[in-house]
């Protein structure tokens, strides 16, 4: 089965404000995931972010110095590994892909106000293209929902 590879371009909302509902979509339908942040510190922060974007709710995760990374439905890291083995791979702040065979999806989000962000984007989107990957380009909306533009 080919890798599904989605680009999501941020728009209008921060990270912050997209990821988690993302994440949530995913477990919806009982996939398992890993974020890889671009740096430790990056990753220390969106941890403390999924237990407090809402007052209502939480995403359930989990980091290396968690424990029990197999365990976890979200697993936070700065780095290719794959402890929970995820169906799902999120990369933000340009983080450097692991091989994504093995995936059913890999989702690259990018700041769209981050002219490095963006050619980042656009070198990982040729190479998914050149290794044959299902790729879509998905735009922010004011509202903060998304937008098939490719």
């Amino acid at each position: 089965m080919s890798v599904e590879v989605l680009f999501y371009h941020l728009v209008h909302q921060p990270l912050e404000a997209a990821l988690p509902s993302l994440l949530a979509k995913c477990l919806e339908r009982d996939w398992r995931v890993v974020v890889q942040a671009g740096s430790q510190e990056r990753c220390a922060a969106l941890d403390a972010h999924l237990w407090t974007f809402r007052d209502d709710s939480f995403l359930p995760h989990g980091t290396k110095d968690d424990g029990f990374a197999e365990e976890q439905p979200i697993y936070l890291t700065a780095e290719g590994d794959n402890p929970n083995r995820a169906d799902v791979r999120f990369l933000v702040d340009r983080a450097a892909p692991p091989p994504l065979v093995g995936y059913q999806r890999a989702v690259y989000m990018f700041d769209g106000n981050d002219a490095e962000a963006l050619a980042d984007a656009r070198q990982r989107w040729k190479e998914a293209k050149g290794e044959g990957f299902a790729v879509t380009y998905w735009q922010q909306t004011e509202s903060g929902g998304w937008e098939r533009k490719a």
